[in-house]
């Protein structure tokens, strides 16, 4: 397998794909020591066409394949899909339609974030090579063997496409993928704007001092990143976040005072921008404090109503054929035990039909869990 390395090949290929109803993606990148993940490789596969196409060739434009992704006729098909599709929205080209194979899996029964050779194995009866998983995809030249190893993925994936969207249509599925997918592509989850990043941690406390101080270390922290290319944690780590946010320190000798901090770090040129940045929101706190509402205070969840919460939702899901992790999550469980009105997916859409409506009757003494063989049922009491 040659790459795709010019302009001329990258148009001809594209051009053969355009009419297809999907074409199955992958990427191959590199992120461990960058906060921008570097693109190395781009694998593209409809029944028909395949292709590994080279964006670190010189002066290759990828503008006829992010066209492609663009295009709402194709569905763009990818198993666990949220890194690539972070990869493609900033490179301006949201794939939608979007189906993920992992999402799909986990709606038809395969279990819960099932692995992409797990699925290859159990659909297409085909065992995948794993010869070159720890292969440096930055590095160049690559082997015929390295670029057959990552083309396989999405051939093996054009195949699984179609008998995996069967399974989901004859099962009345489909429309619960299509909901996942609306999340997985929805822009705000890719926001990466310095300004915005507070809003991915949990602050632990609540005044206006605090609040600044928390917004203006993550505001900071997310803008150096970027500016550096660094991982976010090379910078500062979370709990530092807080730290900082707590003490407030203005100087380079409270920094020192700091655990969470390197040491020296308050005299370095980053920990000088730092502190002229918690030097300006802390003048005026109540200006810059984002505006966060205090979690309300409950009741703890009675321990033996979530008990039973989860082997009903355990056999809810194992009677349906459905990963439990996708219908809800121990924090929902937690939720529904102390309010029949709680405002979590279990309780909405299919997930409502699927399990929360018996999850509220459970709590209202209408069913009840009984054990049949090897099995749990639900029965209803009269």
């Amino acid at each position: 397998m040659n790459p795709i390395t010019t302009n001329d090949a990258l148009a001809e290929f594209c051009a053969a794909v355009a009419s297809a109803p999907f074409i199955a993606v992958d990427t191959e990148f590199m992120r461990e020591t960058t906060y921008w993940p570097k693109l190395c490789l781009i694998q593209a596969a409809t029944p028909e066409h395949e292709a590994v196409i080279d964006p670190l060739a010189d002066g290759l434009d990828l503008a006829p394949f992010l066209d492609l992704l663009r295009d709402p006729k194709i569905t763009k098909v990818f198993h666990a899909a949220r890194q690539d599709v972070e990869i493609f929205n900033r490179l301006g080209a949201m794939p939608v339609p979007l189906f993920d194979t992992q999402v799909a899996g986990m709606a038809a029964g395969f279990g819960e974030q099932v692995a992409y050779d797990s699925l290859v194995r159990q659909m297409l009866r085909k065992e995948v090579d794993k010869g070159s998983r720890f292969t440096d995809w930055a590095r160049r030249p690559l082997t015929t063997a390295q670029y057959d190893y990552a083309l396989a993925d999405v051939t093996h994936l054009a195949k699984l496409y179609p008998k995996l969207r069967d399974r989901l249509e004859k099962e009345g599925r489909l429309e619960w993928v299509a909901q996942e997918m609306a999340g997985l592509t929805d822009p705000a989850l890719y926001d990466v704007t310095p300004e915005n990043a507070w809003k991915r941690l949990k602050p632990k406390r609540f005044s206006a001092k605090y609040l600044a101080a928390f917004k203006a270390v993550a505001e900071w922290r997310e803008r150096t990143a970027q500016e550096r290319d660094q991982p976010r944690g090379r910078i500062l780590k979370d709990d530092a976040i807080d730290e900082v946010a707590t003490q407030a320190p203005t100087d380079a000798e409270a920094f020192n005072r700091l655990r969470s901090v390197p040491k020296g770090f308050g005299a370095s040129r980053m920990g000088q921008d730092l502190i002229a940045s918690l030097t300006q929101v802390l003048g005026d706190p109540e200006a810059h404090a984002p505006d966060v509402a205090r979690p309300q205070s409950r009741q703890p969840a009675p321990a033996s109503v979530v008990e039973l919460l989860k082997v009903l939702l355990k056999a809810k899901c194992e009677n349906r054929g459905v990963a439990p992790k996708l219908v809800a999550s121990s924090a929902d469980l937690e939720l529904i035990a102390i309010s029949d009105t709680a405002d979590v997916p279990a309780l909405q859409g299919w997930r409502r039909d699927l399990f929360g409506e018996d999850a509220l009757k459970l709590k209202r003494g209408e069913i009840a869990l009984v054990l049949s063989g090897a099995r749990v049922e639900v029965v209803e009491i009269e």
